[in-house]
């Protein structure tokens, strides 16, 4: 059924039932003409807020990065160890991705990859940044923490998929666990890496 909007929010609305479409069918299901249905509008309507399919996906994956990037400072900011921060924010991006199912495939979507909006990159670089600044503060140089990050958001994210995708649901997971376990698991590879750098 087609979602009502207050006159002059279009824009927002637009961006919530792409979310919403994206959490349900993928970004191949993700369309402007869907999108246009579940806001209750024609079809030519967003296009008097976005020039094409792309402009409103770039809107929609700024919107992931920068609530992501604030989900992350909010869980950093309960911790002072850097140890415990960088893990609790790859947990935040596991529960992030849960709820939303939305995450990195959505803010660096294939169809983004030579994006001209710079408020998407914009939003991109502040998550990214973030992630890096944790990093450095655990790790002895920049490749080190590159190479941190990546891990560990590839595993956030592993925790995210498996959980969406049911693997876990034979082993009785509730979400809230398989945070846990996505922080647990953060803290052993920043433990051990920074036990490998400390022996190199």
């Amino acid at each position: 059924m087609p979602r009502q909007y207050h006159h002059g929010r279009l824009r927002s609305a637009l961006i919530s039932g792409s979310l919403e479409l994206i959490a349900e069918q993928g970004l191949r299901g993700f369309s402007v003409a869907e999108v246009a249905r579940r806001v209750g509008v024609s079809t030519a309507a967003p296009y008097r807020h976005f020039a094409d399919r792309d402009s409103l996906l770039a809107a929609v994956a700024g919107t992931v990065a920068d609530e992501l990037s604030e989900r992350v400072r909010l869980a950093v900011s309960r911790h002072t160890d850097p140890i415990d921060q960088l893990a609790a924010a790859a947990g935040s991006y596991t529960e992030f991705t849960i709820e939303s199912r939305a995450g990195l495939h959505v803010i660096f979507a294939p169809d983004l990859r030579n994006s001209r909006h710079e408020d998407l990159h914009q939003s991109r670089r502040g998550l990214m940044d973030g992630f890096l600044e944790l990093a450095f503060a655990v790790a002895p140089d920049a490749h080190a923490a590159l190479e941190l990050m990546e891990q560990l958001l590839a595993q956030a994210h592993g925790y995210a998929t498996f959980h969406l995708d049911g693997v876990f649901v034979q082993h009785g997971y509730s979400a809230e666990l398989v945070v846990h376990k996505s922080v647990e698991a953060a803290r052993i590879v920043i433990i051990e890496h920074r036990q490998r750098d400390a022996r190199a």
